[in-house]
C-alpha cells in the first residue's frame, strides 16, 4: 500500500511561515473537518484533535528535535487488512477509532524518511516542509519563488556589502 505524500506534506503545512495562530489550517474545527475529508480521512472531531496533537510532534521529528519514537503511540494497534478483490488483493488500513488520519500521517511519514526527501525548508524563518522530488535530491526550499530567491538575494547582498568593504 502506497503512502499517501500528500497527507503528510500538507498536514505538516498546516502552521504557516509566520507562526500567528490565525494562521493554522486546523484551528477552527469546521475547516478542519473540510481538510480531513478533502485528504480522504474520517472527518470527525476525535480525528481533529488527534491530528492537532500528531502535528507538532512529527513537526520536530522531522525536524530532528524528536526522535521518531514520539510519534509510536499514534501507530499503536494499528494495522493492516486484506481484501481479495476483481483485480488483486486490496488493502486497508486499521485503526482504533479517532486515530485513522494520524496513523494516516505517521505511516506516510515513515515511507518518506526512509528516502530522506523530507525535510524543513533550509530557510530558517520558514516553518514549512517540502518533499524533494528533484532527481539530484538537493532540494532546500519549500518554494524557490519565496524562500529559495529571498535567500540567495539576501546572500548576493551580504557578500557584495563585504566586497565593497575589503
Amino acid at each position: 500500500m502506497k503512502p499517501d505524500e500528500t497527507l503528510v506534506l500538507d498536514l505538516l503545512n498546516t502552521t504557516r511561515l509566520t507562526g500567528d495562530p490565525t494562521d493554522d489550517d486546523l484551528a477552527d474545527p469546521g475547516d478542519a473537518l473540510r481538510w480531513l475529508a478533502a485528504h480522504g480521512q474520517p472527518a470527525t472531531e476525535a480525528e481533529w484533535r488527534t491530528l492537532l496533537d500528531l502535528r507538532p510532534l512529527l513537526q520536530e521529528v522531522v525536524r530532528g528535535h524528536e526522535p521518531p519514537s514520539a510519534v509510536a503511540r499514534f501507530v499503536e494497534g494499528v494495522g493492516y487488512h486484506a481484501a481479495l478483490g476483481e483485480g488483486g488483493i486490496d488493502w486497508s488500513l486499521h485503526a482504533p477509532p479517532g486515530r485513522s488520519a494520524a496513523a494516516s500521517a505517521v505511516l506516510g511519514w515513515d515511507a518518506l524518511r526512509e528516502s530522506g526527501r523530507l525535510r524543513p525548508c533550509a530557510n530558517p524563518e520558514c516553518r514549512r516542509f517540502l518533499v524533494d522530488h528533484s532527481k539530484a535530491g538537493t532540494a532546500r526550499w519549500c518554494s524557490m519563488s519565496s524562500c529559495g530567491n529571498r535567500l540567495k538575494a539576501r546572500r548576493h547582498y551580504q557578500r557584495a556589502r563585504q566586497s565593497e568593504v575589503d
